[in-house]
């Protein structure tokens, strides 16, 4: 899922520069944040992940302690 939100905001960027070239500055604007928004969302898809490895973590070191 994360390259997925990557990807559309890789795409995103694209849609701005392109509409940049052609003087279109109201869905050049529209298309930044789409793809900021995406951006973001791919970073909190890697933040959740990290989050649940490291709770993961957590929880078998505390087996291993009562153990």
């Amino acid at each position: 899922m994360k390259t997925f939100w990557i990807v559309v905001s890789a795409l995103c960027g694209a849609a701005a520069v392109f509409f940049v070239v052609r003087d279109d500055f109201e869905k050049m604007f529209i298309a930044a944040v789409l793809g900021a928004v995406a951006w973001f969302l791919s970073y909190r898809v890697r933040l959740r992940q990290t989050l649940s490895e490291m709770d993961e973590t957590d929880r078998e070191e505390e087996d291993d302690e009562e153990a």
